[in-house]
């Protein structure tokens, strides 16, 4: 069996291992269309092919930005990757000026788009990238190139063995790739991943993977050109497991039901959103039914694995899964075995409940600059522990600073920051990646982070204030959509809260408010910022004195990545939002000073 040293070799694994015909499953015009582990090759040596007849060879740049993952993103990515050339993910919502800065940055030859909306930002800023020298297109596009026409100046196998040459000539710890993250300040920062980098972080959260080999179905859709679910999707190759792209994040649930995928990936916020949408269904029983319903939610949060809370709570969480989370499961297909949490801190109840019900969800933790897990729970070997990230992956090394910093050291390290010394070496320190999160490691090994280092910031009272932790609690309301904890060198700590417009709507209508007519009168209803102001009172009371939130204002926007509130992984991005609602904090601090 051959080894996998370099990203391109996990197609050839798996074919070899497991030849699946499902290998990559994409939906088109309403019907799911399966590549084969064969095809998938010969498609991705085909591109290789048609890209060295364009002029691309190694160390060249080719910009991969789809809105949706799809089948033509992998062959693009492995057909790229065997010529010894990187390509570039890009992610798709970001503005048309930080696409110019990518691509100049990149100095990228050539973009593959997925569809109209992409194809017209790129050909908007297309004259700023002089090295930019073609565009094609997945979707038909009129009037654009398709990259069937790549595909097509690959079938003459004559130059085979050029690609083969250049193939044999990368080494594992050649760069494989560059990916922009969406910094929450600054310009986007190319991290450079080599192919050991992401082949190891591949390999080694594998161990972590508790699905028999050859015989499972991811369903993907969290952006491939975020390092997550890229690495995962590698993973997923050496397993044999096959992929299948969601449509979109609206069509989720359809999807789940017509898949019926053992394993996911998720981030907290959509695990929130499946949980909210749950609720509400039990909130619209009446009687018994619901009843049972809140009992069995009360039993999954007080959830423990390994059977912590003894016979009896064991003897009601059969009841519970029998009767309510059976119904849970199917809604989510059925076979849900995974979920792998990332990107965010996982609030403990969800974890709670939804490993109660039989999902279970795992959470992990890593950065797009160590490829990007360091740690992930697992069920097996009491490895597993709720409010924790889980226990260090092989090979990595992680320590805790004097100033609580995480600090990692292991194969998934980036190799540095493109065209960036400076930061590199910031970063970079003694052999060890500075993570810029604040964590601690307890006595069994677990990895729990409590803040990012860069967030956390004091009152003008001397009193350090970690917001992420205030923030995840804050957002056990179903009132409170997103918020963000202010007061750094203020008096005290306050919030802007965007409200859960969707949940507010049923709450006035089961009162029998009226709000007002849009989202700018409902946040000034008096009977709304009561109630808001209650939900925060319940939940201050887990907090000291010097965290509580003393004030807060409402937001009428829905905060989005389309309009800066949010990276494309759901982050806040904290210094635009106070900037744009800097009435807002005025109204807070104004005459607190």
């Amino acid at each position: 069996m051959s080894t996998i040293k370099r990203l391109f070799d996990f197609p050839y694994y798996q074919a070899e291992k497991y030849n699946l015909d499902d290998a990559l499953v994409t939906k088109y015009n309403g019907k799911w269309i399966s590549t084969s582990s064969k095809e998938y090759i010969e498609k991705a040596n085909k591109i290789s092919r048609g890209l060295l007849k364009l002029g691309i060879s190694s160390n060249d740049k080719v910009a991969i930005i789809s809105t949706n993952n799809r089948t033509e993103w992998n062959i693009m990515d492995i057909g790229i990757m065997q010529l010894g050339a990187q390509d570039v993910p890009i992610y798709p919502t970001i503005s048309e000026e930080d696409y110019a800065y990518v691509l100049n940055h990149s100095e990228s030859k050539i973009c593959f788009v997925s569809d109209q909306e992409v194809y017209d930002k790129v050909m908007a800023i297309k004259n700023e990238v002089p090295s930019l020298k073609e565009v094609y297109t997945f979707n038909k596009i009129e009037g654009a190139k398709s990259w069937e026409e790549v595909l097509k100046l690959g079938e003459d196998q004559s130059n085979q063995n050029q690609v083969e040459e250049l193939m044999s000539k990368v080494t594992e710890n050649d760069l494989a790739t560059l990916i922009y993250t969406s910094g929450t300040t600054g310009k986007p920062k190319g991290v450079m991943l080599s192919h050991k980098n992401i082949v190891s972080n591949a390999l080694n959260s594998s161990t972590r993977l508790p699905l028999e080999p050859g015989q499972a179905k991811a369903l993907s859709f969290l952006p491939v050109c975020h390092i997550y679910e890229r690495m995962l999707q590698y993973l997923y190759q050496y397993n044999g497991v096959s992929i299948y792209f969601a449509e979109s994040i609206e069509t989720i649930s359809d999807n789940l039901k017509e898949v019926k995928p053992e394993v996911m990936s998720a981030v907290p916020r959509l695990l929130e959103k499946v949980y909210d949408k749950i609720i509400a269904k039990g909130a619209d029983l009446t009687g018994i039914k619901k009843a049972l319903f809140f009992w069995a939610v009360d039993v999954g949060l007080d959830y423990q694995p390994y059977q912590q809370n003894g016979w009896w709570y064991e003897k009601k969480l059969g009841l519970a899964k029998k009767l309510i989370f059976s119904k849970w499961q199917e809604a989510l297909g059925g076979n849900l075995k995974v979920i792998a949490s990332g990107s965010a801190a996982l609030q403990p109840r969800l974890a709670k409940v939804f490993n109660a019900a039989g999902m279970g969800v795992m959470e992990g933790y890593g950065l797009t600059e160590t490829s990007p897990v360091i740690s992930v729970n697992d069920m097996r070997d009491s490895g597993f522990k709720i409010g924790t990230v889980g226990k260090a992956l092989p090979e990595t090394d992680v320590k805790i600073a004097k100033d609580g910093e995480i600090l990692v050291k292991g194969p998934q390290v980036m190799m540095g920051y493109y065209k960036d010394e400076e930061k590199t070496n910031e970063v970079l320190k003694n052999g060890y990646f500075h993570t810029g999160d604040i964590g601690e490691i307890d006595d069994e090994g677990f990895l729990k982070i409590t803040d990012r280092k860069k967030e956390m910031f004091k009152t003008s009272g001397g009193k350090y204030v970690a917001p992420q932790l205030i923030e995840n609690t804050m957002k056990q309301s179903r009132f409170i959509e997103q918020i963000m904890v202010i007061g750094e060198g203020e008096k005290m700590p306050a919030a802007l809260i965007q409200p859960n417009f969707e949940f507010i709507e049923e709450w006035s209508e089961r009162k029998n408010y009226n709000l007002g007519n849009n989202n700018q009168e409902i946040v000034r209803n008096p009977k709304l910022i009561d109630r808001i102001q209650e939900e925060i009172d319940t939940l201050n009371a887990r907090f000291g004195k010097w965290e509580k939130i003393k004030r807060f204002e409402l937001t009428a926007d829905v905060w989005s990545v389309e309009d800066e509130h949010l990276t494309p992984t759901m982050k806040l991005k904290r210094r635009v939002i106070k900037a744009k609602y800097m009435d807002l904090y005025e109204k807070i601090y104004g005459n607190t000073n």
